[in-house]
């Protein structure tokens, strides 16, 4: 069970269509770590690539500017569980699959 707070910062591009992807990564997080904060904000846009970088006690684990992909929610929620019990945030490595289709 969460004995610690760990406040999450999930910041997404403002101009791309990741508001839906930051709710359902705050709605895991939250099912399993009830006492964690979440805050989803709109942030900024690379130049050719769109943020969606994840902040926890003001540690970045995740970066979309830096790996081009998703992370993988799963592991995003199992630190989130983790730092609750009293773990230092880790970086995240997992990603979720690129579903793209050359033809």
């Amino acid at each position: 069970m969460s004995n610690k707070n760990a406040k999450v910062e999930i910041e997404f591009c403002k101009v791309c269509d990741y508001g839906g992807h930051c709710l359902a990564l705050a709605k895991q997080i939250k099912n399993s770590n009830p006492g964690a904060e979440v805050i989803c904000k709109k942030g900024r846009q690379g130049k050719i690539y769109s943020s969606f970088e994840v902040v926890i006690n003001n540690k970045l684990i995740y970066s979309k500017l830096q790996t081009m992909a998703l992370p993988d929610y799963e592991e995003v929620v199992d630190v989130v569980t983790d730092v609750c019990q009293g773990s230092e945030p880790r970086e995240i490595k997992g990603q979720q699959p690129v579903n793209c289709a050359i033809s």
